[in-house]
């Protein structure tokens, strides 16, 4: 069936008003398919879309997901959407096809996809990709779950053009084609238990990202990683292996404090690890990562250099929001796993005061104990899971309960002496008491920055 035959004329359901269902509905209507568009969420709070697709004449509903759903040909899904809406149900009884709009976009890409998932590092690794393809002189679109939905940037996509899509297991949960030239799996750790119920399923929808691949694309995965190497991954596509150790099969490796890559089996020296600029072994991980996929694309290694040796970094991410009376500040909203914020504390080399806690996903809390001893000094826990946080590490930590970012940012302040840093690294989902994770990490830098004008410790105030 050809990809005007699956949307022209098409009835087709659009479940969830958030970015990327939105993005879906005008991505049909380009294609001259018909969306309806539905949302459980009260009206109220959807007057920005639903004052667009009444402009724009697509029909719509919110406060509920009807039966009219039903009477599409098929439905598409925004990512945050669970499966397991009873309408859904009723869709899966009836037979009607269900899509992600990972899929629903994939369908109408006329140029290469590199998929890029895994349990943390996806945004940091997807974009420093995407940064060096953009100066290997590539058409290029980062997009996906890192923000940007897919379906909002294809029609724009040529034939010679790539794209750099995140992709989150919700995305992976209903694929049908999805089939990425280059896929690449970065890690591996629980995460997102509360909707996948079982570690194994979770790795399971992770390794949908390979299924549809050919003898023609390739598996980019991590030799470094424990879940990754016993797993063994079935799949069509040739595995290329990436590594912070000396590995000279792999695709990229570290030999005598370098990074290398290897393209037609031709070894290239890319840069001194201690050059790449963002800090961390894990970003030491994602940037071997990304050089292995520039590798395949015969990038060469003094353009990977480049990238690497100015690439900051992504918001949210270990970024640096400055100092106030001595005391740095570092803002990690994106840490929403356990393993994220381990890889924080490693990342860290001062005394840390840490603001974790926010909507549980299934956690087990007790890592941090070793990867915090002799380093975090206190832990100021915010939100739904600050009880299950305090009854795992309070016996390790200092722990103090706070009832907002606001009152964390503060009682950390107090506690803090200059020289140390204040971590938010949350570990934990941010939807009890933000809108997603960016919006967490924004109240964050709002707070510090609240403190920059008001420092009630008479130091000096730096950025």
């Amino acid at each position: 069936m050809t990809v005007e035959e699956r949307i022209k004329n098409r009835q087709i359901g659009i479940v969830g008003m958030a970015r990327s269902g939105m993005a879906a509905a005008y991505l049909a209507v380009s294609r001259e398919g018909k969306p309806f568009v539905s949302d459980s969420a009260r009206a109220e709070l959807l007057t920005k879309q639903t004052d667009q697709l009444q402009r724009d004449g697509i029909p719509f509903e919110a406060d509920r997901h009807s039966e009219r759903l039903l009477q599409c040909e098929y439905l598409v899904l925004s990512p945050g959407v669970p499966p397991d809406l009873p309408i859904l149900e009723d869709a899966r009884h009836k037979g009607l096809p269900i899509f992600s709009e990972l899929e629903f976009a994939f369908w109408v890409c006329p140029g290469k996809v590199v998929g890029v998932t895994g349990s943390n590092g996806k945004t940091t690794t997807t974009t420093l990709i995407g940064e060096i393809f953009s100066a290997a002189g590539y058409d290029t679109f980062v997009c996906g779950n890192i923000g940007r939905p897919f379906s909002e940037v294809v029609h724009k996509i040529s034939k010679d053009g790539v794209a750099v899509v995140e992709v989150s297991t919700f995305q992976l949960e209903a694929i049908a084609d999805f089939k990425p030239q280059v896929a690449l799996i970065l890690n591996l750790t629980a995460d997102h238990l509360d909707r996948h119920g079982s570690f194994d399923k979770y790795k399971t929808l992770k390794y949908r990202i390979t299924e549809n691949q050919t003898t023609d694309d390739f598996l980019v995965l991590n030799r470094d990683d424990r879940e990754i190497m016993s797993d063994n991954i079935t799949t069509n596509a040739r595995k290329v292996f990436f590594t912070t150790t000396d590995a000279a099969d792999a695709g990229a490796f570290v030999r005598d404090g370098y990074l290398y890559g290897k393209s037609n089996q031709e070894e290239s020296r890319i840069i001194r690890c201690s050059d790449i600029l963002i800090p961390g072994p894990h970003n030491l991980q994602n940037a071997a990562a990304a050089a292995c996929v520039a590798a395949l694309f015969d990038i060469p290694a003094p353009t990977i250099e480049k990238v690497l040796r100015g690439f900051p970094g992504v918001e949210h991410r270990l970024e640096s929001v400055g100092r106030v009376a001595g005391v740095s500040f570092v803002n990690d909203s994106k840490a929403t796993n356990i393993d994220s914020v381990c890889w924080a504390l490693r990342s860290i080399d001062t005394p840390i005061y840490l603001i974790a806690g926010g909507r549980d996903k299934g956690n087990d809390y007790r890592p941090l104990i070793e990867y915090g001893k002799n380093k975090v000094k206190g832990l100021v826990v915010i939100g739904e899971a600050k009880e299950k946080i305090f009854n795992a590490l309070g016996g390790a930590f200092p722990v103090q309960f706070a009832d907002s970012l606001e009152e964390a940012v503060r009682k950390s302040f107090d506690l803090a002496h200059p020289g140390e840093t204040i971590l938010l690294s949350p570990g934990c989902a941010s939807f009890d008491m933000f809108d997603n994770f960016e919006h967490r990490g924004r109240v964050f830098k709002a707070a510090v920055a609240n403190l920059k004008n008001g420092a009630h410790k008479n130091q000096t105030v730096s950025n």
